[in-house]
């Protein structure tokens, strides 16, 4: 390899770095004009937000459907790679659990609309829903055993429970404006809590 091939190979990386910025900015915008508008929302209104052409948006999605399944993945790898940044930033495991399951909430409540576009395609519905538990559980599991070992709650609770938990107390928050899911929520989070000794 001369220095023309490495200095090429140099240019290139940021571009690719510029790129993949590029599409996570595309996809947070999908994914909040989804929250407001449904996932039928105009592509010219996802691409207006996220300050680009449509024809910018085809390129990287050509379908809906491609977009609605990468919007999915993107909220599902950022609630992932929350779970471990909050484990090292916040004061106690409790309290990164609990911001945690709070952003969980946030994803469940604002992904009903996209679950519900793709249930159509059984098989793309499965996979995408192996990819949720795949990159969620661990991470629920990771933030459990830390407060668990810090003696803040029960050393018995499973991510898995908890999770199901979680999402069950969300269903009909997107559709219900006197219900409060986060609040319920929060109550089972401090329901966690190791009892006190007396």
């Amino acid at each position: 390899m001369d220095d023309s091939d490495r200095g090429a190979g140099q240019a290139a990386r940021p571009k690719r770095a510029d790129a993949r910025r590029n599409k996570e900015t595309l996809l947070d915008a999908a994914a909040a004009i989804f929250v407001t508008s449904g996932v039928e929302a105009p592509v010219r209104d996802i691409a207006a937000k996220a300050g680009v052409g449509t024809a910018t948006i085809y390129r990287h999605f050509p379908t809906r459907a491609d977009l609605i399944i990468a919007v999915y993945r993107h909220q599902v790898d950022a609630c992932a790679e929350a779970g471990p940044a909050l484990l090292a930033t916040s004061p106690t495991p409790h309290v990164a659990l609990g911001r945690w399951v709070d952003l969980f909430v946030d994803f469940l409540v604002t992904k009903h609309g996209l679950a519900a576009a793709l249930q159509t395609d059984n098989a793309g519905f499965e996979t995408l829903h192996a990819y949720f538990l795949d990159r969620l559980l661990p991470v629920c599991a990771q933030l459990l055993d830390a407060a668990a070992a810090s003696g803040e709650i029960r050393p018995d609770l499973n991510a898995y429970q908890l999770m199901r938990g979680v999402g069950n107390l969300c269903i009909g928050a997107d559709s219900d404006p006197r219900y409060d899911a986060r609040r319920l929520v929060g109550l089972l989070v401090a329901g966690l809590r190791q009892p006190r000794e007396p």
